[in-house]
């Protein structure tokens, strides 16, 4: 008789011990582990992208990390294809299915039945539609959305590249608007504005939460840690062999697709770009701390980024049904054991054995960007002349103190020009 089974999802911040957590659950239940991270899926910089480590990899089954060359392009449709391939075939042997990441969409595309093109469906070509987009600067791009879907360019940010091309892709291939297509399933589905149903019922999330300021602390350590385990040289290495001759045909350094924009890469630009003198001077040694500081900052700013996505994203809903979402305590890793690995292995062990539980999911919230932004309009503020995407952003821009200066500032440029008249 087969066991009941769930989805094991681990969220955290980067830095927050999902790997060790996701090796040993997979240990524990036999388990196999899909990557969610959309730099992780391509080969080189393990470091900068903190790959588990070929001796962390070897004990356990890794799946989606390595799998693509750094000029290859890999879309969240090709992502949740393959993983969803692997998460069903691990359930049919009995195997634990461990998802685990910090890519949003990625995540995402598994839990909910997004809505976007799914596994076999058939493409229907639109002849109008002349497949150049992604020759086309940002502002033609989001003109092009809002003349053939006006519905959804008014969702988009001018500067969404990502998803405006999305959007044009599902048009050419489906035959009809991104947006049209999202309010069919919505109402044939139950769904949210934002995504389809739950693709697995049998889902459990683990959410590893950390005090703040030690997790910085851990972070900037975790940087250091990363120059002693090479990542000068790894930088080197990787600009030499794939980017340098790439900058010299482009004529400027695209971070914006593939592995090119992971953290850590981008940042070291300058350094990388001095010449093999220059990096051993004084001048080079004064760069390559600058970026290590840059390097940490981001990466700071990153996992904030990541937390605020999970209360939002999961523990703020109230327009869709979300997975039960278990916290776990990283903060003291000498309690790990205590905090960590046992109350995880409790809750999936309850779930497997259908039998109750002393650990309660983490309860719903109450967040002011919960269903922000997921039908809304765009506004264009003429003081600042800059887009926003939702009410939310709308209405946190107007009381800025950016904003204020700017009308302060042009008030009195429109005095000084009025006087001299």
């Amino acid at each position: 008789m087969s066991q009941r089974l769930p989805l094991v999802v681990i969220l955290g911040a980067t830095g927050s011990g999902k790997t060790k957590l996701s090796i040993e659950l997979a240990r524990r239940f036999k388990g196999e582990i899909i990557g969610a991270d959309s730099m992780q899926v391509y080969k080189g910089l393990d470091v900068i992208t903190a790959k588990a480590t070929k001796e962390e990899q070897a004990l356990a089954p890794h799946h989606l990390i390595d799998i693509l060359q750094p000029h290859e392009m890999f879309t969240v449709v090709e992502y949740r294809n393959s993983a969803l391939k692997i998460v069903d075939n691990l359930i049919s042997r009995n195997k634990l299915p461990i998802v685990v990441g910090g890519t949003n969409y990625y995540i995402e595309s598994l839990l909910w039945k997004i809505l976007i093109e799914e596994p076999g469906d058939r493409v229907k070509a639109l002849p109008a539609v002349v497949n150049n987009d992604h020759e086309l600067p940002n502002e033609e791009l989001h003109k092009k959305l809002k003349l053939l879907d006006p519905n959804m360019a008014k969702r988009l940010h001018p500067n969404n590249r990502r998803k405006i091309l999305r959007s044009l892709e599902v048009l050419r291939q489906k035959g009809k608007p991104h947006s049209k297509i999202l309010e069919e399933q919505q109402r044939s589905q139950g769904a949210s504005s934002s995504g389809g149903a739950l693709r697995y019922s049998d889902a459990i999330i683990f959410s590893l939460q950390c005090d703040k300021d030690v997790l910085d602390e851990r972070l900037n350590r975790r940087v250091d840690k990363m120059m002693e385990q090479g990542l000068v040289q790894e930088l080197l290495n990787f600009h030499k062999m794939y980017n340098e001759s790439r900058i010299a045909d482009e004529g400027f350094p695209d971070y914006t697709k593939g592995v090119f924009q992971s953290i850590g890469f981008k940042e070291f630009h300058p350094y990388l770009m001095l010449s093999e003198e220059e990096k051993k001077s004084e001048k080079g040694c004064l760069e390559l701390e600058k970026c290590l500081e840059e390097l940490k900052m981001v990466t700071r700013r990153y996992a904030r980024r990541q937390n605020k996505w999970t209360r939002n994203r999961f523990l703020g809903r109230r327009d869709r049904q979300v997975p039960p979402m278990y916290g776990l305590d990283v903060t003291d890793l000498d309690k790990w054991d205590q905090n960590v690995a046992q109350p995880a292995t409790q809750i999936i062990q309850s779930f497997i054995s259908q039998t109750d539980c002393e650990y309660q999911p983490l309860p719903m919230q109450t967040t002011t960007t919960s269903t922000a932004n997921a039908e809304e309009d765009t506004y264009f503020c003429d003081i600042c002349e800059r887009v926003f995407v939702g009410s939310f952003q709308w209405s946190d821009h107007l009381k800025s103190n950016r904003h204020k200066k700017m009308i302060e500032r042009k008030n009195k440029l429109s005095k000084r020009e009025n006087s001299t008249k």
